[in-house]
């Protein structure tokens, strides 16, 4: 099946649970051959659009495109899926997980990962999380799909296997399929073509890294106490985040800052430094309704 327009898309989609509104009038697309990065805080949203673009789930408002239609079994088919949680069988070897699930797409089974190779009688549940996310990989490329959603597809294992498994999404792309990936890290989203950006259920900023954090100030708040000054300026409302032991401030001015130090005893030098896209999604994230102040 092939398509000119977007491979995955979300129009005005809204999904509700009861009086919750997870997905909030969202419109995404992807196109082939391009890695597009979903952003957010846990509870953004990222999970359930993901779900409704799969069909998993009902749109309680909009409509959901997979390669030009709707996601049926016949298109749905021609997705390769990694959840959160993997999607694989403890209490199968790995070979017989591969071989159920290619089955059930109808397809080959294909030849073991070499890093997979010496483990390929194995359980999977006494396989290591990296073995494992290698594993569902291979099980989702397994059938050639045209698109790729991966959900969390490096959460917990270590940067070597994060980035032969980026490795392979970049290969991916490479070859026209076009590819969906949530992350927490921000390494990650530097790799991703165009990126995405829920905050509260709402879409809230899209395109490059610099597009997102646009004209953010930050600011970084240098002290000999900076547990006392991060107490402070969170107690101030002030979206303050740690790097390390650097206090750091968005959206802020210098004066404001000073004022709050100094009523906590503190003595600082406050010095602005560039914007992370970390610090833009806690400023964009405190601006939708019914955020905190």
């Amino acid at each position: 099946m092939s398509t000119a327009g977007p491979l995955l898309a979300a129009h005005g989609v809204t999904r509700r649970f009861g009086s919750f509104a997870a997905v909030q009038d969202v419109t995404i697309r992807v196109h082939a051959g391009e890695v597009v990065g979903l952003l957010g805080a846990n509870g953004a949203g990222k999970t359930t659009l993901i779900r409704l673009l799969l069909g998993l789930l009902a749109t309680t408002s909009g409509t959901v495109e997979v390669l030009g239609g709707p996601p049926d079994r016949r298109r749905r088919s021609l997705l390769g899926y990694v959840p959160q949680g993997l999607g694989l069988y403890g209490d199968l070897t790995v070979r017989e997980n591969l071989a159920f699930i290619t089955h059930a797409y109808a397809t080959t089974v294909p030849d073991l990962p070499p890093a997979l190779a010496a483990d390929g009688d194995a359980l999977v549940a006494d396989l290591p999380l990296g073995l494992q996310r290698r594993l569902s990989f291979a099980a989702a490329l397994a059938h050639a799909p045209q698109a790729l959603v991966l959900d969390e597809p490096t959460s917990g294992v270590d940067v070597v296997a994060a980035a032969a498994l980026w490795d392979t999404v970049r290969a991916q792309a490479g070859a026209g399929v076009g590819v969906l990936v949530t992350t927490h890290t921000m390494a990650e989203a530097a790799q991703c073509d165009r990126l995405l950006l829920m905050a509260r259920g709402r879409l809230v900023a899209q395109g490059s890294e610099s597009d997102i954090v646009g004209g953010t100030r930050a600011f970084q708040v240098r002290t000999a106490d900076w547990a006392a000054a991060f107490a402070a300026l969170d107690a101030a409302g002030e979206p303050v985040m740690l790097a390390g032991r650097d206090v750091r401030v968005a959206d802020s001015d210098p004066q404001t800052l000073f004022r709050v130090l100094a009523a906590a005893g503190l003595q600082a030098q406050v010095v602005e430094v560039p914007a992370t896209i970390e610090e833009r999604m806690r400023v964009l994230a405190r601006a939708e309704p019914g955020a905190e102040a």
